[in-house]
């Protein structure tokens, strides 16, 4: 009997709310609400991918019907004469790729913090203009960044007194980049990779998330024939390379 009157009386309570809640003297406010575009992003891409994934917004022309059509933003960093250009064109073979080679080779464009940013806006926003580009929706669109610049040589003379150290610069050099990438999404590529396991290619689809094709380049290899014939002092690179570390590099021949 008590649990049926503090029912009732419960009751009672609820309905008295409820009948303030849409009591005709309420004051009925409206929400200044502003509705914002949110990204179309493409049911088979995994939730942890969607960081790396980009829907960009060209100021010279209409993506039209690309426009839910998910970019990637990459660059490769590379030492000079590493066969970067050459991995640049195979990149290039395929529809849905435009690297645009070694844009900040510029000065100006690399003079400020200001300059990069505007570059890299222009890039990754398709409104950068280059051989590179493609007709098709694009999937992935980068650039390629230089680690250092070197006079390049048909038949260089190496200077064999500071060879070691030079070698040991860019190990550092290559290790510090490394490091400094390490909590970025990234695949690690050798010349080796590209010219003895051509399945390389298909790993670095994926990274990018391509259509897998095969990927082509019009380059071919101009210095043909063991490294001797194209080291001008290379009795000196081989005596200083020799019993060393570095030994191996005498006999690399691709």
């Amino acid at each position: 009997m008590v649990i049926l009157v503090f029912a009732m009386v419960f009751g009672v309570y609820l309905y008295s709310i409820c009948l303030k809640q849409i009591s005709p003297r309420a004051k009925i406010k409206f929400l200044n609400a502003q509705v914002i575009e949110s990204p179309c992003h493409d049911h088979d891409i995994n939730l942890s991918q969607i960081p790396s994934v980009h829907y960009p917004k060209p100021e010279t022309f209409s993506r039209a019907e690309c426009e839910h059509n998910p970019v990637r933003f990459f660059a490769i960093l590379s030492m000079q004469r590493s066969g970067s250009g050459w991995f640049e064109t195979l990149l290039n073979s395929h529809i849905n790729v435009s690297s645009n080679g070694e844009i900040f080779s510029v000065k100006d464009r690399r003079k400020n913090i200001s300059s990069i940013v505007q570059t890299l806006d222009k890039v990754y926003n398709l409104d950068w203009f280059s051989s590179a580009s493609k007709n098709q929706c694009s999937a992935a669109v980068g650039f390629k960044w230089m680690l250092n610049q070197a006079e390049i040589l048909s038949k260089p003379l190496i200077n064999s007194r500071s060879l070691i150290n030079d070698l040991k610069d860019m190990e550092v050099t290559t290790a510090k980049v490394l490091e400094y990438f390490n909590s970025t999404r990234h695949i690690l590529l050798y010349y080796e990779d590209l010219t003895l396991n051509r399945t390389k290619l298909k790993a670095v689809q994926e990274f990018l998330k391509l259509p897998l094709m095969e990927l082509t380049s019009r380059q071919i290899k101009i210095h043909k024939g063991p490294l001797s014939d194209h080291v001008k002092n290379w009795e000196d690179v081989n005596m200083t390379l020799t019993g060393t570390a570095y030994e191996s590099f005498l006999h690399s021949d691709y």
